[in-house]
């Protein structure tokens, strides 16, 4: 079959859905329970192409923004082959902003181009499997018996990822080692606003085996992150302050590397691009999550073999993902050779 010369019928299709956490994830500025996501469907010819958008509410988005921006979506527009970054510059046009909404019709667009084309996401975008890096297993900040809890379900990791900004954080990566003695990833969230205190904890956290720090202080204070990247032993990334590819230039100099994730890239297409711009620069990449299922972690994990770090943990934080949870071997994700993402589903989501 020619796909070039196909009429190219597409229906948009989407549904609310409240992604239920295992525990209350707090972090320096922020708690919550659940996350509101939009569960979105781009079916053609008997393929579906499945994507999601994860709307932390920090982020600013909401069931009726993304309603109100799926609704002036016109995907007679999406023609095959699919021009991904035409298709982004029109998202953008119909409205600023709203990124998680934006990456899910562009993880539904790669899932169903990869079903077109009977080959996988990963493949299409060049990654290499054996290239897979662990991903780690976040503790959000709380009490000490909490956290010794949380840690019980992070069996088979090999890298915990530890949230900071608390007004005792050596008593919690204290309370983390009194448990394991993994490699710790640490994320302040923008939560520390002393250079001089932030160094000392930094060179603590150095002997305590922590192996990089995300966003000490908050994303529009370049010149503090940028002192403290310059002093620190630890590798210094940039989270909040890196959303979108215009960003990944502007934190060379500020920071060490950069941590991509596509609900704030607006979806894989635009990741890809910043992983190659973050390269040609010589920062280090990292790839996140917020909170998601199997459906936006297999998304990422596309791209993950082209990063240094990875931190896709969202299925193994919550209790009701939709969609069935892959493969997990030796702390790392399986890249399966399933067509597009290789998602597969439960009877509860609709084929």
């Amino acid at each position: 079959m020619n796909f070039l010369d196909l009429t190219f019928n597409m229906q948009l299709t989407y549904q609310p859905f409240e992604l239920e956490l295992k525990h209350t994830f707090t972090i320096a500025k922020f708690s919550r329970s659940s996350t509101p996501l939009m569960l979105v469907q781009l079916h053609h010819d008997g393929f579906t192409g499945y994507g999601e958008a994860s709307m932390v509410p920090y982020m600013g988005e909401s069931y009726a923004s993304a309603t109100a921006f799926l609704q002036q979506v016109d995907v007679s527009r999406f023609t095959y082959p699919f021009d991904f970054e035409a298709i982004l510059d029109y998202l953008d046009e119909i409205a600023p902003g709203q990124p998680a909404i934006k990456a899910a019709i562009d993880i539904a667009l790669n899932d169903l181009n990869g079903k077109l084309k009977q080959q996988p996401c990963w493949q299409l975008l060049g990654s290499d499997p054996v290239q897979m890096p662990v991903t780690s297993f976040t503790v959000g900040i709380a009490s000490p018996d909490v956290m010794v809890q949380k840690l019980k379900d992070a069996k088979g990791f090999k890298v915990v990822k530890v949230k900071l900004g608390s007004s005792d954080d050596k008593g919690l990566i204290n309370t983390i080692r009194s448990v394991t003695d993994v490699p710790l990833y640490v994320d302040a969230n923008q939560g520390w606003n002393d250079c001089e205190q932030a160094l000392d904890l930094v060179y603590w956290l150095h002997e305590q085996g922590i192996k990089l720090i995300e966003q000490p202080f908050s994303k529009t204070d370049p010149d503090s992150n940028a002192w403290l990247t310059e002093r620190s032993p630890i590798p210094i990334i940039g989270d909040e302050a890196v959303q979108r590819l215009p960003d990944v230039a502007k934190a060379k100099g500020i920071y060490h590397g950069i941590n991509i994730k596509l609900m704030k890239s607006a979806g894989m297409f635009e990741a890809k691009r910043m992983i190659d711009e973050a390269n040609k620069l010589g920062l280090k990449i990292m790839i996140g999550c917020m909170s998601e299922t199997s459906c936006a972690t297999l998304a990422a994990a596309a791209l993950a073999p082209q990063c240094h770090w990875a931190d896709l943990d969202g299925p193994f934080l919550t209790v009701n993902n939709p969609y069935k949870m892959p493969d997990f071997l030796d702390g790392r994700w399986v890249l399966n050779n399933g067509f597009g993402l290789g998602l597969s589903l439960t009877e509860s989501v609709s084929k």
